[in-house]
């Protein structure tokens, strides 16, 4: 298994419901919906504020010898905001009676599966980094973060988001903020940060569909299903597949998301749009993965994860430069053959050329 020597990285703030739904929600004449989404709205400025001042990351404790296993402990916030809070469960611990605890126990293993046995890599950062996750945030708080260090998860409010560790897949992507943390580092800000948002959402779910045994074209290729409240008229918060698609609500208000750089949204808002752009690279990897069919992770995202691995990245990379570094890490591992054609298929079907 490969080491990586240890490169020190500014912390990052990373959440999975972007900023434009929960200012949408911030308008509603629903009082609790409204108000539930001015909280996180405030809650998640001063966290960001908190880890922009904050120094770069320390360097992990080296793992234990042996066999690469993960080494995963969950905290209860108990509704409060200190972190980490009261450690309620650690690697090989007894069950605690609570579903939100376990889930998240169970996903921050089944996202150091897919790296350790898709791609040979120990833990989000390749050096065996222990995964921490505090659940039961705040009161009301509808989201899930990772802040540079470790997970965090909010209850929702009942009324547009249920509890944020129902759907694996956004333990997968919160995490993979850390890996990109760990590897790119690409900068959260325009392209770069849709790139940043994009891989996040790949990896999410290649979690997902690794957990269920599900190949390309059985995947649901959603983000977040299963985290609404089911009077909201929507499946997820993203849909790789068809960006713009996710849903469509009186109170949420539509998916923003668009598929093709003709459609490509310019806004100073959410770091110049990152959760929204991220849609055209999300639907670029699946168009790949599908093409290629079989499992996602055996060929699409061994290319990804190679070009995030592979130090030819800058932190301001965008969506052209990226694309030419995954036909080049396509030509790099498959020679001339149907990979390569797929990415370079896929790319062309979103409107960005591999330059």
């Amino acid at each position: 298994m490969t080491s990586h020597a240890y490169v020190p990285v500014h912390p990052v703030f990373c959440t999975i419901v972007p900023p434009h739904m929960l200012e949408h929600l911030a308008r509603s004449e629903n009082p609790a919906v409204r108000e539930a989404a001015r909280h996180t709205l405030v809650a998640d400025a001063m966290n960001r504020t908190s880890r922009a001042l904050s120094q770069p990351a320390e360097a992990p404790a080296a793992p234990p010898a042996g066999p690469a296993r993960p080494r995963r402990t969950v905290y209860d916030a108990q509704g409060g905001t200190d972190l980490p809070g009261v450690e309620v469960r650690a690697e090989d611990g007894e069950t605690t009676g609570d579903a939100t605890v376990e889930r998240a126990y169970d996903g921050l293993g089944a996202t150091f599966d897919l790296f350790l046995k898709a791609f040979g890599r120990d833990s989000i950062d390749g050096a065996g980094l222990p995964l921490l996750a505090t659940v039961h945030y705040d009161r009301n708080y509808g989201n899930a973060f990772w802040n540079g260090e470790q997970m965090v998860f909010g209850d929702g409010d009942d009324e547009i988001f249920l509890d944020f560790t129902l759907p694996v897949d956004v333990i997968g992507h919160e995490l993979a903020h850390g890996f990109t943390q760990y590897t790119a580092n690409l900068e959260y800000f325009s392209q770069s940060g849709a790139l940043n948002e994009s891989v996040s959402d790949v990896f999410g779910s290649l979690v997902k569909q690794y957990a269920r045994g599900h190949s390309a074209e059985t995947a649901d290729w959603l983000i977040g299903e299963g985290l609404f409240h089911p009077n909201v008229q929507g499946t997820a918060l993203r849909s790789m597949k068809e960006p713009g698609t996710a849903y469509d609500d009186d109170v949420l208000g539509k998916d923003p998301q668009p598929g093709h750089m003709d459609d490509y949204v310019r806004t100073g808002r959410d770091n110049g749009g990152v959760h929204i752009n991220s849609g055209i690279p999300n639907r670029a990897f699946y168009l790949a993965a599908t093409e290629l069919g079989g499992f996602a992770w055996e060929r699409a995202g061994q290319i990804w994860y190679d070009v995030m691995t592979g130090g030819t990245l800058t932190p301001e990379t965008r969506f052209s430069e990226f694309a030419a570094a995954t036909v080049a890490a396509a030509k790099a591992r498959y020679g001339d053959g149907d990979e390569i054609q797929a990415v370079l298929k896929a790319w062309a079907a979103v409107g960005v050329r591999a330059e």
